[in-house]
Formats: C-alpha cells, structure tokens, sequence
C-alpha cells in the first residue's frame, strides 16, 4: 500500500490556480489577439457559471444520471457528424446561429464518469472488460473520424487512467495491451494526410522550414524570445507581426513565453502544478473508488495535454493542435475543461 500524502490542500488552492490561469489567459489573449473581445468575456463568464454550477451537484448524484449522459453526449458526437460545421476539413462544431460548440469537449466529462463507474461498480471479469472495452471504442472512434485526432489521443489517455486505475485483472490488461501494441502501426494508415506530415515534420521541421516545419520553428523562436521578463503585452515581435500561427490556441504558450518570458511561463506552470498535486491528493483520499479512478482519467488528462501543448510549443513533441487548458481560446475547450475541474473537486472525500 502506498502511504498517504499527509500536506493539507483546500480547495481555495485549486479554484486560485484555475483563475490565475484565466486572468494570464485573458491579459495575453488581449494583447495577441483584440479581435476576440469583448466576445471571448461570454465564454469566460458562461464557463465560470457552469463550473458554479457543478460545484453545488453532489457527486452522487452526477453518477446516478451518468449512464444517460454517457449515451446523450454519444448521441452528439454522432449528430455532429451529420450536421456538423465543416472547418478546415474537420466536422467537430454544432452551429447554434452565430456561435458553434464542440460535443467532444463538453460531454468528454460524462463519457469518463459512466466509464468510471461501470469500471468499479462489479469485478471485471472477461465478459464485463469486453464491454468496457466497446464503452471506451465507440466514442473515441467517433472522435477520431471528425477527425480530430488530439482530442482522441486525449480522450484515450483519461480513458487509459481510468482502466489503471480499477482492480481489473492484469492479465486482461496485458491482453488489451498487447491488441494495442498490434493495432498501433495500422493507425498511421487512419491518419489523414496532413496529420502524417506533423510527424515527419516533427523529426526534423528544418527540411521545410517555410512549410510543414514553419509552425514548430516559429513557437520555438518565439519561446526563447522571452527570456527572462518578456518583451511586454503587446510587444512580441512573433505574436505580433503574425509569425507565430494559431497563437491564441495550440500556441498560446509560446506566446505567454514571448510577452511575459520565463517568469510568466513558470507562474503558468506552478498553476498547473498545483492543480496536479491537488488531484493527486483525491487519488489517495477520494469518497469512494468510483471517484478515484474518475480522477485518475482526469489527472491523465490535464497532465498529458499540459505536457503535449507546450512540448509542442517547444519543439520536443509533434504538432497535434492541441489547447492549454483553462488558457487556450476557445469556448467549448474552456468549458469542458471547467467541468472536468468542477466533478473532480467534488469526488474529494
């Protein structure tokens, strides 16, 4: 057994960590990128109510209804594909007149809560991990299709925390990794053609500097740029005479590098270590099983996307147009993330 963490972490900690990342969210964005507001306050304020919100649902209670959430938010993803906004050749967007949301991001919670709780509600056997397995396949597949292959890959690694995180047999285990390990060479087949390029690119972004490469070229540039005050808001020579692309999104942490240099990059770090160590902390003392291994996925989440976003903006992971949680724009990511955020603090014992 392990032994408990014994340091004390109110939840005053992590609400502080999560809005000092709106606020550099905010104050960069509005340097980088005027033309989101005073738009983007909506999404900030709608977020935030809705994180409220689930802050006052019993954790219990998220579980009764999470069977009926799982299959409404597959009902989405699905509705999407028929009727989704085209963008960029991807279907991920719902139209809702002048604004659009993104299912995968706001029902990713209630997808992992039902796998959660099917995960740890009776012993796994063969029959019940075979199912779970479908559980986990078919919203994945149906994101993976859109395609949007980063928030797949993501939602894979919460559904990857969840399983490790059960007492299923390991035998099971080492079955389903071993049918991993043989599908993963023809997944490169399933990827579109750009996204193949992203990983040649990553190898070596210099044999395209002007193409393929250009984007990990420019967020690494902009990253040492910095140094350590930062040229200021409003002065960064990549964010503001547009050589950093997509700076508002999948790199936006290149940009906080750039404007507000190492110090504002490490205070967006230390945030998200203190998220970190906060579920961590609800890993080893949750209310019940089915809210640990809720919180394990969760943890996977936040940890693997913090790492592939800015490995990315450094150049030390592929390009996979992935956002910074609670910092990135962009509505529907903003939201899921909030409620994501919101269950996990409420499955602390």
């Amino acid at each position: 057994m392990f032994k408990r963490l014994n340091f004390k972490f109110p939840e005053s900690a992590i609400i502080s960590s999560v809005f000092l990342l709106i606020v550099i969210s905010n104050f960069v964005l509005h340097s980088i990128s005027k033309n989101l507001f005073p738009g983007y306050y909506l999404y900030v304020v709608t977020a935030l109510i809705i994180f409220y919100i689930f802050l006052k649902i019993d954790f219990e209670v998220l579980l009764a209804f999470s069977k009926h959430l799982y299959f409404l938010g597959i009902l989405f993803l699905i509705i999407t594909l028929i009727i989704g906004q085209v963008t960029r050749g991807s279907i991920r967007w719902i139209p809702l007149g002048s604004i659009a949301f993104q299912p995968s991001e706001i029902f990713r919670s209630f997808i992992l809560l039902y796998i959660a709780k099917y995960a740890t509600e009776k012993e796994i056997n063969a029959k019940r991990f075979f199912k779970l397995i479908i559980y986990v396949v078919i919203p994945f597949l149906l994101i993976l299709i859109q395609p949007s292959l980063g928030v797949a890959l993501i939602t894979g690694v919460g559904f990857l925390g969840i399983i490790l995180a059960t007492s299923i047999d390991k035998k099971l285990l080492i079955y389903g990794f071993m049918i991993l390990i043989f599908t993963i060479p023809f997944s490169w087949f399933l990827l579109e053609p750009y996204q193949q390029q992203r990983v040649r690119t990553f190898l070596n972004p210099y044999n395209d500097p002007l193409g393929a490469g250009y984007n990990s070229i420019q967020s690494t540039i902009s990253v040492g740029s910095g140094k350590i005050f930062g040229r200021g808001l409003g002065q960064g020579i990549q964010t503001q005479l547009a050589y950093l692309p997509e700076k508002h999104t999948d790199f936006i942490f290149a940009a906080i590098s750039e404007e507000l240099g190492f110090l504002g990059a490490s205070l967006t770090l230390i945030s998200f270590l203190v998220i970190f160590l906060f579920m961590v902390k609800i890993i080893d003392n949750p209310r019940n099983i089915t809210a640990r291994v809720f919180v394990s996925g969760v943890f996977f989440i936040f940890l693997s996307q913090t790492f592939i976003h800015i490995g990315m903006n450094m150049g030390i992971v592929p390009i996979t147009g992935l956002p910074l949680p609670f910092v990135s724009a962009g509505g529907s990511a903003l939201v899921g993330s909030f409620i994501l955020m919101a269950i996990a603090i409420k499955a602390k014992k």
